[in-house]
């Protein structure tokens, strides 16, 4: 049934014009500005026009329409400019003959639009129009948020200036904020800890552990229940791996390390999915069993998971939220993280806040930031300011990057950076592509450990003989593991010449020519080929974005069967998985910067795309570069002016 069948000729018209914009608006939006229209006949056609386009926001990411900023920059709003070179039917004329008034006019409709209570489809806050159950979210979290946030402790003050002290000791950071960054967490109800790559967050959390517990053990007698969780597996057993070799560095006291978790669960698994349904097990009326949470990478959790968050955490429960505010946000809606963190840059604290930090760790805030009119939610939010990892040219690109610096590009390359390489690369078949993916080439021509070839000669350097135990071949299968994480392409997008899919085809056929893999006709298995996993299986134990990799286990007559390792993030041990297990998997010699958010890798090849897509932005350029720990190699096809433009692009 299409929109406005028995209606006047302005509603035909409105139905006209959606179909034709069907080259950029989703059919869902289409198809819900059609269920909308047919339950209320009376319905202006800009008010039906404005639940399409709140529909295709939040396939945007957005969770609502600013009609505010709509109003003013339609094209900026719902990123048109994308759309301008392909000849498409698009609304920019339309948007110009409308005023603000015929809006606001066409929203006022009882039975669609509410503005909060009862079961309206739409809801309208100020200028802000939400589905429902996203506005729903937004009030669940904004309440539970505010709660914890008056919520606060009374710590002793020469007890834990002790244990500060021998936690942090003399720092080449003044002042010392992962210093900071803990006593104000272990104070609050609520906190979030932001920085880039580099920064310590992980040096931060250890520190913070070990904080937490030697001052409950000392004030209440006993330890406190503490949670560690992230929302990807990958992301698991990165924190888990850091955190027990942090361990070994502190000096403590035994019965204080016993009490430190160290196993690191994701987001789905602590909180009990249901299987098939968007329903955890620990909810409202059922919350978990912790006295503090800690969830690292917390920039990938949308709207809804931290809705489901706050309502199971239980009433008294410290929340403390680790994450970098400039990655990409959650693929799903809602910026969460990065709307709690945006001001970090600027925060201010109280002064009653920065004597209390002087107090309590020696720490002194700079005076710039300390005004008698900061903001109570300012209080629970710490910025870690100290880069201690990255060498000088991923570091510098980017911060240039981030602080949207257009000249990136042409500043990096006068600095002659050894770490940071600009490949002049226009066409995959280039012999120098072959390079880059097999060998790693970066500037010099000689040849270093990374690049495809290493894991693959890994792998067959180390295979053990089919009749050894296990213990032999679940190490071979660490060794592999190990080796190919160190070298990972990274793609801005999925389809197109320079895209996942077309680029893990022509590097599986690279290999293939450099007789590195061996392919059998009509299977898609081979000893080394790497795959994603796309969809959770609970009951394999992978989640999405876990990756393994396609090695041999001998069965009980000794003869090699294919099995796909994966790193167990619960208790670091291997799992064999039969490939015929394995419903939702991809080849994944090409990743997506998305998919890679909560990973790192030693040396990685950011490949861009030749045309321009809604997609790539300021913050997927930071992802992606900041993704590389010891070198990074940019494949810019299109260019630098390219570059430069992308660069210009923002989330709003």
């Amino acid at each position: 049934m299409g929109l406005f069948t028995q209606h006047t000729s302005e509603q035909l018209q409105m139905s006209a014009m959606l179909r034709a914009w069907v080259s950029w608006l989703r059919p869902l939006d289409i198809a819900f500005a059609e269920f909308l229209g047919y339950q209320a006949p009376d319905a202006s056609p800009l008010l039906i026009l404005a639940a399409a386009l709140t529909s295709y926001q939040l396939g945007r990411g957005h969770t609502c329409l600013d009609l505010t900023a709509l109003f003013a920059n339609p094209v900026f709003t719902l990123a048109l400019s994308y759309y301008d070179d392909r000849n498409l039917s698009l609304p920019q004329e339309f948007f110009a003959t409308l005023n603000w008034n015929q809006w606001q006019e066409a929203l006022n409709h009882p039975i669609l639009i509410g503005t909060g209570a009862g079961n309206t489809p739409l809801v309208l806050q100020n200028s802000r129009l939400y589905l429902r159950r996203y506005w729903h979210y937004e009030q669940e979290v904004r309440t539970i948020i505010n709660h914890r946030i008056k919520q606060t402790l009374i710590l002793p003050i020469p007890e834990t200036r002790a244990i500060l002290d021998r936690l942090f000791p003399a720092s080449e950071a003044k002042p010392d904020w992962q210093k900071i960054a803990c006593v104000i967490a272990a104070r609050n109800g609520f906190n979030v800890i932001t920085g880039g790559p580099g920064t310590g967050k992980t040096t931060t959390v250890v520190r913070l552990l070990a904080l937490l517990q030697e001052l409950a053990i000392k004030i209440n007698g006993r330890a406190l229940e503490i949670r560690l969780a992230t929302p990807t597996g990958k992301a698991a057993t990165r924190l888990n791996s850091a955190i027990t070799n942090a361990l070994g560095e502190l000096q403590l006291d035994s019965h204080v390390r016993a009490t430190i978790p160290t196993k690191v669960t994701t987001l789905h698994s602590l909180l009990g999915r249901k299987a098939h349904t968007r329903h955890f097990s620990y909810r409202k009326g059922h919350p978990l069993e912790l006295d503090v949470l800690i969830i690292d990478e917390a920039s990938m959790i949308d709207l809804e998971m931290m809705a489901a968050i706050c309502v199971a955490l239980p009433k008294n429960a410290q929340l403390i939220l680790i994450g970098d505010k400039d990655q990409l946000a959650a693929v799903e809606p809602g910026a969460v993280f990065g709307e709690l963190g945006k001001n970090a840059t600027l925060i201010n604290y109280t002064p009653e806040t920065a004597n209390w930090v002087k107090e309590i760790t020696g720490e002194q805030i700079d005076p710039i930031m300390i005004s008698p009119q900061a903001l109570s939610s300012d209080q629970s939010i710490i910025m870690l300011r100290h880069n201690y990892r990255f060498s000088a040219g991923i570091g510098h690109f980017a911060q240039l990057v981030n602080s949207g610096n257009i000249n990136a590009r042409e500043i990096i390359e006068k600095q002659n950076y050894p770490d940071v390489a600009f490949r002049e690369i226009t066409d995959v078949n280039q012999a120098s592509f072959s390079n880059l993916i097999i060998d790693g080439m970066c500037k010099s021509q000689q040849r270093i450990e990374f690049g495809y070839r290493h894991y693959l000669e890994v792998m067959l350097k180390n295979k053990p003989n089919s009749r050894v135990g296990r213990d032999a071949f679940d190490h071979w299968a660490r060794l592999v593991l190990q080796a190919y994480s160190k070298f990972q392409v990274l793609c801005a997008v999925r389809q197109g010449e320079w895209g996942v899919e077309a680029l893990n085809q022509k590097i599986a056929n690279l290999l293939l020519e450099n007789k590195l893999i061996e392919m059998k006709k009509n299977s898609i298995w081979y000893l080394g080929r790497p795959i994603l996993v796309t969809h959770n299986d609970y009951d394999l134990g992978i989640m999405n974005g876990d990756i393994g990799i396609t090695l041999q286990l001998p069965d009980k007559n000794h003869e090699l069967v294919y099995r796909v390792v994966f790193l167990d993030t619960n208790d670091q041990s291997i799992k064999w998985i039969l490939p015929v297990r394995l419903q939702a998997v991809e080849t994944v010699f090409a990743l997506t910067v998305h998919k890679a958010q909560g990973s790192e890798f030693n040396h990685v090849a950011l490949v861009l795309p030749n045309t321009m897509s809604p997609i790539l932005t300021r913050e997927l350029l930071y992802t992606g570069i900041t993704r590389a720990r010891n070198s990074l190699a940019l494949i810019n096809p299109a260019g630098s002016a390219f570059f430069a433009q992308i660069i210009q692009l923002i989330i709003f």
